[in-house]
């Protein structure tokens, strides 16, 4: 099973492409998805209340906009964050992975979507790496239209679109409209799965 991580800047697309994946019948995973997970979790809630009180909680759910509005602007809080959540993560990709290869016809590629794959230093991690690329105005225009909490601290942190495609083994423009990118990312898994057949 050749199994491929996938990265891109903030508005870049990268989640479209995860789901262009799926519908291709690919097993993915968003790491996004399970830090979500996470933060649910009564251990990290209590964890991150401990830490920051009663304010990054609402009942008994995690206030994820308060937790941003603190670690986007704070990079010492934002380390914690991750010191606390990446093992977890880690943790539950590796379960994820495992579980992919012990079925009796395993995938022959599985793709997870991590926003930090280099930033965090994992793409060792992975036997391929894609990055998705978009036009600056329109990957800005796209953030903007979701409306997220300290985009300026967290694209502050990542590497520019240029680093990350340099770095990755595979780059996936994403200019055009959904069908565009669902085309690029068939054209994309025919690749991999030869790479996976070799």
């Amino acid at each position: 099973m050749l199994f491929v991580g996938l990265t891109g800047g903030l508005g870049s697309g990268k989640s479209e492409a995860l789901a262009a994946f799926e519908r291709l019948g690919v097993p993915t995973l968003s790491s996004d998805a399970v830090v979500h997970e996470l933060l649910g979790t009564p251990e990290v809630r209590d964890l991150l209340h401990e830490r920051w009180g009663a304010r990054v909680v609402a009942g008994e759910e995690i206030d994820r906009a308060a937790v941003a509005s603190i670690v986007f602007e704070r990079p010492e809080e934002l380390s914690w964050l991750e010191r606390t959540i990446f093992p977890r993560v880690g943790e539950r990709t590796a379960a994820w992975r495992a579980g992919l290869e012990r079925r009796e016809a395993p995938p022959d590629v599985a793709v997870v979507e991590v926003p930090l794959l280099f930033e965090a230093g994992i793409d060792g991690a992975f036997d391929a790496t894609i990055a998705v690329v978009t036009d600056e105005d329109l990957r800005a225009e796209r953030a903007a239209a979701r409306g997220h909490e300290g985009v300026a601290g967290r694209a502050g942190r990542q590497l520019t679109q240029n680093e990350k495609a340099d770095r990755a083994d595979y780059v996936i423009r994403n200019d055009g409209s959904l069908a565009d990118l669902e085309g690029t990312v068939a054209t994309m898994l025919d690749e991999l799965r030869q790479r996976a057949s070799r």
